[in-house]
């Protein structure tokens, strides 16, 4: 079976997560601690070659100073140029450098043309660049080299040409910096695989999460059968979960049964009324306290209707039959139904839509939720006032807008109100159960959609997101 294929913005976003994903810093942090690490034992390696290379140098430079200051001392001189000639005689090749000089730097022996420009330091230690001999060398290369006073203001230059020296140690820092390149890279390699590995199983749990929030609390954490860390939080996750399920199974049943046991009772109740109401022609008193009381039984009705209602669609069971949705003549629908009862109250109600306004969903399940935030819009907003629909289509999905300008809610309770029968204080005088905007929640969560109340004093804006029909769930 081929993989699954995944869109460039997913694998961005995928790479995203792993680059700001916590194992991927750790991966680094020990990227820079093993470099850190290589580093110091590949200083010690370059230390212990070349430095030896070069203290052998060194070692063999003052060496011949040694001797052929003690060539001058017995024998002169003269002894000294002759001893000097015969060592450059037996070199032909230059890689050994003698420089003999008066106080005037005048060569008297040796296989230098001239004294070098460089200044010695403190330990009479000097590095030049040395031209190789014959009219036809122009290539120049390093050299270094001992300055020694003799008596007399003569100076005696004595070094050896450090051309492979300097090739070996190039070499060995190539090498070393490759090492260390290397190092890194296949560090960073195999923290990337780890936290990619770790961000899937990550992402898994994440989905499974998601799809439970939205409702499916049959969902379960994948194992993958290793028996790891991962293995045995998912394990545990799972127990939690189906702990979880069956109090909330229990609690959905108790509910429900109470809806259901008691929408009979009063159904009963309401035709028995309408059976009195017949029976009480003369009497209109008795006449007007029942319809008042098939009133109430309605409202109660209504009520546990709206809980089985709400129930229902938490359940999820009705994500199954989603399909493409266009909100245009789903909105113009709803104005068409709305515009004579605000018409009624001297309201105007206006609509607004901007571009192609698809999602996926269940179209009466959002008519439905629509209609409850404009049917609120008009009950809650004074006579002549205003009512807004906007639908805009946008990157990222779709959003829906309703303005009117009634006396809004407060900052502090545009949360609550969402919650079930939560009524303000100001709306108690007004029919309803305070089911509505839970129900308007419900519906917008299934279709794992976001709401938001605002607006100012002069009136509350209701703002919905939809996410695209194109855009793949969460």
């Amino acid at each position: 079976m081929s993989e699954a294929w995944h869109p460039p913005s997913a694998l961005r976003v995928r790479a995203a997560n792993t680059l700001r994903s916590s194992t991927f810093r750790l991966a680094v942090l020990y990227m820079l601690l093993l470099g850190v690490s290589v580093g110091i034992l590949m200083a010690f390696l370059y230390w212990s070659t070349a430095g030896y290379m070069d203290r052998q140098t060194a070692a063999t430079i003052e060496a011949e100073i040694r001797g052929l200051a003690e060539q001058y001392r017995r024998r002169g001189l003269p002894g000294l140029s002759s001893v000097i000639s015969e060592r450059v005689a037996r070199d032909p090749v230059g890689s050994n450098v003698y420089l003999l000089v008066d106080d005037n730097l005048e060569r008297l022996a040796g296989n230098l043309d001239r004294w070098p420009n460089e200044f010695p330091d403190s330990e009479g230690w000097i590095r030049f660049r040395l031209r190789e001999r014959g009219p036809d060398r122009a290539e120049e290369h390093a050299a270094r080299g001992q300055v020694f006073l003799l008596r007399g203001g003569l100076r005696l230059l004595v070094g050896r040409d450090v051309r492979d020296l300097e090739a070996t140690r190039a070499l060995i820092l190539d090498a070393l910096a490759w090492g260390l390149a290397i190092t890194a890279a296949l560090a960073l390699l195999g923290g990337w695989l780890m936290s990619a590995g770790v961000m899937r199983r990550l992402e898994t749990i994440n989905q499974t999460a998601g799809e439970i929030m939205a409702g499916d609390l049959s969902r379960r954490i994948p194992l993958d059968g290793s028996g790891d860390d991962f293995d045995e939080l998912a394990a545990n996750l799972n127990r939690m979960l189906e702990r979880i399920e069956q109090l909330m199974v229990g609690v959905r049943q108790v509910s429900d049964n109470i809806a259901h046991d008691l929408r009979t009772p009063l159904t009963r109740v309401r035709t028995k009324l309408e059976l009195l109401c017949t029976e009480l022609d003369g009497c209109e008193s008795a006449r007007s306290l029942a319809a008042e009381t098939i009133a109430d039984a309605e409202e109660m009705l209504a009520t546990f209707n709206a809980l089985l209602r709400i129930a229902r669609i938490e359940s999820g069971a009705r994500r199954a039959a989603f399909a493409c949705v266009d909100l245009r003549p789903l909105t113009e629908d709803l104005a068409e139904l709305y515009e004579p009862l605000a018409a009624e109250k001297g309201q105007s109600l206006t609509l607004r839509v901007e571009g192609p306004a698809r999602v996926m969903g269940d179209r009466d399940l959002l008519f439905q939720a629509l209609a409850n935030l404009v049917d609120n819009a008009i009950k809650y907003t004074s006579p002549g006032g205003a009512i807004a629909l906007a639908v805009a289509s946008q990157e990222d999905g779709v959003m829906v807008t309703i303005r009117d300008s009634g006396p809004g809610i407060p900052p502090h309770a545009r949360e609550r109100v969402l919650d079930r029968f939560v009524r303000l204080d100001d709306s108690r005088s007004t029919p309803g159960s305070g089911l509505g905007l839970s129900l308007v929640k419900a519906v917008l969560d299934l279709h794992q959609a976001s709401i938001a109340l605002g607006g100012e004093a002069d009136g509350l804006l209701v703002t919905v997101r939809f996410r695209d029909a194109r855009q793949p769930a969460a």
